[in-house]
């Protein structure tokens, strides 16, 4: 029987054979009789013109989301990615042919509005709509390496603001930490500026992971953003705190009270509300946790830490990810200011020259 109904599940399953011989078993997904009977006859359908007229067999978005997924498997951003997938195969319809995607389509069925449940619903940032795309993007481009999809349409991108460069003088920042109410918050924040290291760099840190003998710290490959291991060095500053931190910590390094008095609670990201009343306590605007590492990298550069250097430190990729940060520096450029001026030398040539010489002005 080509059409039968599985009693474990209730779903009604196909089994039918193309003319060349080929066999599909799979679930039709409903345990609606008529919707088995019309998917069956569909897919007979589909069998027969791919042997008969050679057209090319037909995939929804679930076949090839699920197959940039399993491709996907181990990337620092997958759970990213799954998210997303969620969230396409709900606007567009998981069974939804790739052949009929186009690209007004998605654009239309893109999130205006970021949705949590104990927030209000706020407009969704450029940035974020630009990784939606990226990721239905990778599903239709690996669909096209596979052999599913002819071409994919072609997906626009929003413009995104400027990268902003927001630091702080050190007044401001001690200031700043002394106005946390909490004392693992004051911690987290002390070895951000003082080392660059991102949030979930520091609080992923296990003890394993520092050494205070050669005072480095390693932030380990999955949990850093390039993808990348690397060794952070550490200046007195973080040294204080690790050292006090590594103490009496049982898992992680930063660690919550333990709310039974037994078991330290697990830190997965820091107190936004700590950090805002603490800004408002001292009267600054506009500053988050990620500004620690502008500030930090802001007084490299003004040190006289070359971009080169910083780059090393800071973990990032490319050269051109700490320009932004180049306009801080002290000019290479500003001992060569002085070999042309106009008023400075014309005062010394009068002062030095005859009197009967001298220009009158």
């Amino acid at each position: 029987m080509s059409i039968r109904k599985r009693p474990d599940s209730g779903l009604w399953w196909v089994d039918v054979t193309s003319p060349s011989g080929k066999r599909v078993r799979c679930s039709t997904g409903t345990s609606n009789r008529k919707e088995a009977q019309e998917f069956h006859d569909k897919l007979k359908a589909q069998l027969w013109r791919e042997d008969a007229l050679g057209e090319m067999p037909e995939y929804t978005l679930n076949d090839a989301a699920l197959h940039m997924l399993k491709i996907s498997e181990g990337q620092r951003d997958y759970q990213a990615k799954v998210r997303h997938v969620k969230y396409w195969r709900r606007a567009l319809g998981g069974e939804t042919l790739l052949s009929s995607l186009s690209a007004g389509r998605i654009m239309q069925s893109l999130p205006t509005h970021t949705t949590h449940k104990d927030r209000p619903a706020t407009p969704l940032s450029a940035a974020s709509k630009n990784r939606y795309l990226a990721t239905i993007r990778r599903v239709l481009n690996l669909a096209v390496e596979a052999g599913w999809l002819l071409s994919t349409p072609k997906l626009g991108r929003f413009k995104e603001p400027k990268q902003r460069v927001r630091w702080e003088p050190r007044p401001v920042i001690a200031a700043l930490i002394e106005s946390m109410r909490l004392p693992w918050m004051r911690d987290v924040a002390r070895v951000a500026v003082a080392t660059g290291m991102r949030e979930d760099e520091i609080l992923s840190l296990l003890p394993t992971d520092v050494d205070l003998e050669r005072s480095t710290a390693w932030v380990r490959a999955e949990n850093a953003k390039s993808g990348r291991a690397r060794a952070v060095p550490l200046n007195e500053d973080a040294m204080a705190v690790l050292e006090r931190r590594m103490k009496a910590c049982v898992i992680y390094v930063f660690e919550r009270p333990p709310a039974d008095g037994l078991t330290p609670r697990k830190i997965s990201q820091i107190d936004d509300r700590d950090l805002k009343r603490a800004c408002e306590a001292i009267g600054i605007k506009d500053f988050r946790f990620h500004d620690l590492r502008h500030t930090w990298a802001s007084w490299h550069v003004q040190a006289g830490t070359p971009l080169m250097v910083l780059k090393e430190l800071g973990g990032w990729e490319t050269i051109e990810m700490v320009q932004k940060y180049a306009h801080l520096a002290r000019s290479h450029l500003a001992s060569y200011a002085s070999n042309v001026t106009f008023t400075a030398r014309l005062a010394q040539t009068q002062k030095t020259a005859p009197v009967g010489e001298r220009l009158v002005a």
